[in-house]
């Protein structure tokens, strides 16, 4: 099939890696404009451009796709750039710019998004951290039929992954951009024979994956133990849970419920021994922990100038 592509992260450059090796015609790829990164802050290509750049792809970067715009000389010239390339279908997989109803309406076939979750469980940004926050023992991948809506469309196929209790989103992102990309090369080779049709979305389960925001990091103590180890996992890599220890902040990469009781951040037992740290439920005991400019290491390595002392109280987030 004779298609464009639309992505920006690891996950999205599985995909079209994917697509180009089975033998689909990519015309043409969008992806987010360089971004800086790294301790020098320099300029650094998306993950979708780099894999592009292996194959040769034709790459376009706009600041912005909407025709009445900031970026409008941007948007007309991929406009202009689509006709002359005539894709049959758009794919696209988290590529960090809403779609305007002229890109939507462009390809014959439309435009098809692989999203990371069971629709219409978690639509929107963050469909992975949100399933491992909210304890979901199962996700998957959707491949859904674009429409003006956020993650509205009709889906042409699901296919389910289990959540294991000790994945992060690290790992869960890694298997579900190989589970979407396998999902994608079915749809593709299904539509291209004309074997499937979408199915619209239940109106009940509807539920929103709202986007990670750094203030959501520190762990509060007054919340259940289950709970905070779930955030763990699901803010690792991005952005790290974090406490606040004398005034210094640590991230928080492994921990584990225990069970055991006292007053919301205080050290119920401490090194040499387990680090724990009670909770509004329940404990924490701290496995991994990171300070600024760091590395990820046992808890027992990330206190130079002496652990927490018995009894003592983390902050609060409030405090």
């Amino acid at each position: 099939m004779r298609l464009a592509f639309a992505g920006t992260p690891a996950f999205a450059a599985t995909a079209l890696r994917a697509i180009v090796t089975s033998g689909h015609d990519v015309v043409s790829v969008l992806t987010q404009p360089d971004r800086p990164a790294g301790r020098g802050l320099k300029l650094q290509p998306s993950a979708v451009k780099a894999a592009a750049a292996l194959f040769g792809l034709p790459v376009m970067q706009p600041g912005g796709l909407r025709l009445d715009g900031r970026f409008a000389a941007d948007a007309q010239a991929v406009r202009t750039a689509l006709q002359t390339a005539a894709p049959e279908a758009m794919v696209v997989a988290a590529y960090g710019l809403l779609l305007p109803p002229w890109l939507l309406a462009l390809p014959r076939r439309g435009c098809l998004n692989i999203h990371a979750s069971l629709l219409p469980r978690w639509r929107g940004a963050a469909p992975i951290q949100r399933a491992i926050e909210a304890g979901d023992t199962e996700t998957g991948v959707s491949i859904m039929q674009m429409d003006a809506g956020l993650d509205t469309g009709d889906v042409w196929l699901a296919r389910t992954l289990p959540i294991t209790p000790d994945d992060t989103s690290a790992s869960l992102h890694d298997r579900l951009a190989v589970l979407g990309a396998r999902a994608l090369l079915e749809v593709l080779d299904r539509l291209d024979r004309n074997e499937l049709d979408a199915v619209p979305q239940p109106t009940a389960g509807v539920t929103y994956a709202h986007k990670i925001d750094k203030q959501e990091a520190a762990l509060d103590w007054r919340v259940e133990a289950t709970q905070l180890e779930r955030r763990v996992r699901a803010f690792d890599p991005f952005p790290g849970a974090t406490l606040c220890d004398r005034g210094h902040t640590l991230k928080v990469w492994r921990a584990a419920v225990r069970n055991a009781a006292g007053a919301p951040g205080e050290i119920l037992s401490t090194l040499p021994g387990p680090l724990m740290v009670a909770c509004g439920g329940g404990a924490l005991e701290l496995l991994e922990l990171q300070r600024p400019g760091g590395r990820r290491q046992p808890a027992g390595a990330c206190f130079p100038g002496g652990a927490p002392a018995l009894g003592q109280r983390l902050a609060l987030v409030t405090d």
